[in-house]
């Protein structure tokens, strides 16, 4: 896997924002030129998403905007490469006509398949020397050359702490003396099945992968302000067919993870107990459902049409009551699901109390105050911010992912590995972009 380590080097650390200890630092600009393209491709279990944007001054302006329905991925993985691609295909091109541009990589995300992401510590001796560049190099390649085991991808890897002997917490050590130099690195894994089977769906449009983003990573760019990531906040990404976990402290991304319970979930629950066409279940979701009853829940009748009656008019009348009663269960589900793992993971306190909940699935009626009351933290809705040229349609939360992508291929050219590339050659290249990290970071 020392193949696989340079991707995960500059694609995750020079992209998470920083902070200098007493304030958040401002966001640095970007390294891609003026002008040129960049494109961000969401592959999610109810809808696939292509947006192309061009670098401006201040902030990407979006010129070109496709979904599709999402075929062949099921709770965030692809299960059926032919259906995924074609899904693909059609993204990119409504996005590519509607731009009038061609595009040749993508910064694409995963909402399934990763592993929750752990913290890994990587030590070196520097007996008693200064510490410069070379150490910070050295211990930097240490953290991001430790290996995982071969069905796994690293998917990022970015330094959070640095240590010098029994001193920990530090945020530059350069300058500083001591006996041993330790960096904390947050190390996220996915399945090495997963990220083939993406790259072969987007392979069959003619695209590269530019960089794979973990969608909380993602929609944490793109619907935080700076006092949150540094102070401690949870994103949470509901999504159709996966929830998923970023928790945020101190100017970086520390844990990752995801349940796979979504949207899709709900409008399942909702066919299968009213006998209804999936169709006209998502339809009642979005215009009855609520994850909290109120006190005209019976006296509202919903007219609900029949599983293969729908041609002969069968039509049965419910009270607005059942709808909730099928909903709640599984919303309150998923967040006990959250909270789990939240407090497994011990990042549940670090976070502090401020949760900001993002993702199409959100959107449903009571989802808010269900968090609030399950979570017990203050919980806001989050939307894609920084960012021009969006309708009102496609300017909500589910589509903070999508321009997240483009804020993570904005800071930072990320690269995929060539399948030729020689293991014996990464140390080298990887201490020029190292160098460019520490440049840009402190």
């Amino acid at each position: 896997m020392t193949d696989e380590v340079p991707v995960n080097a500059t694609g995750q650390a020079a992209t998470a924002p920083t902070g200098n200890g007493r304030k958040p630092k401002p966001r640095r600009q970007s390294i891609r030129p003026r002008g040129s393209l960049i494109a961000a491709l969401d592959i999610g279990t109810s809808k696939i998403c292509c947006f192309i944007a061009r670098v401006a001054a201040e902030m990407p302006r979006v010129l070109g905007i496709g979904h599709q329905i999402s075929r062949g991925v099921r709770n965030g993985t692809i299960v059926d490469i032919e259906a995924a691609g074609t899904s693909v295909c059609n993204a990119v091109h409504a996005a590519e006509e509607m731009a009038g541009e061609t595009i040749e990589q993508v910064v694409a995300n995963l909402s399934g398949g990763f592993f929750g992401s752990r913290i890994v510590k990587a030590e070196i001796g520097i007996a008693g020397r200064e510490i410069t560049d070379a150490e910070m190099q050295r211990v930097l390649e240490q953290g991001h050359l430790m290996r995982e085991p071969g069905d796994r991808h690293v998917i990022h890897s970015v330094p959070v702490a640095f240590s010098i002997d029994d001193s920990r917490g530090i945020r530059d050590p350069r300058g500083m003396f001591g006996q041993r130099l330790g960096v904390n690195m947050h190390v996220v894994t996915a399945s090495a099945a997963a990220v083939r089977n993406h790259g072969s769906a987007i392979g069959r449009s003619h695209l590269d992968i530019d960089a794979l983003v973990v969608s909380p990573y993602a929609a944490g760019l793109s619907c935080l302000v700076e006092d949150e990531i540094a102070l401690g906040v949870t994103v949470i990404d509901m999504g159709g067919g996966t929830t998923t976990i970023g928790v945020f402290f101190d100017g970086n991304l520390i844990h990752a993870d995801y349940v796979p319970v979504g949207g899709c979930h709900v409008t399942n629950d909702i066919a299968r107990g009213l006998s209804t066409p999936v169709a006209h279940a998502e339809r009642m979701k979005a215009l009855f459902g609520s994850a909290i009853s109120s006190s005209t829940d019976e006296r509202e009748t919903i007219a609900v049409p029949q599983v293969g009656e729908e041609d002969e008019g069968h039509v049965n009348h419910v009270p607005k009551s059942l709808l909730v009663g099928i909903i709640a269960p599984r919303i309150e589900e998923t967040f006990e699901l959250v909270r789990n793992r939240l407090e497994a993971s011990g990042f549940d306190k670090v976070a502090g109390r401020r949760v900001v909940l993002t993702g199409g699935a959100c959107q449903l009626h009571g989802v808010r105050e269900f968090a609030g009351l399950i979570l017990d933290k203050q919980i806001r809705i989050g939307r894609p911010q920084r960012v021009t040229g969006l309708a009102e349609a496609t300017g909500g939360p589910a589509f903070s992912t999508t321009v997240g992508l483009l804020h993570f291929a904005l800071s930072e050219r990320a690269e995929v590995v060539r399948g030729g590339s020689s293991p014996l050659q990464a140390p080298n290249w990887l201490f020029g972009r190292l160098g460019h990290w520490l440049r840009e970071n402190f």
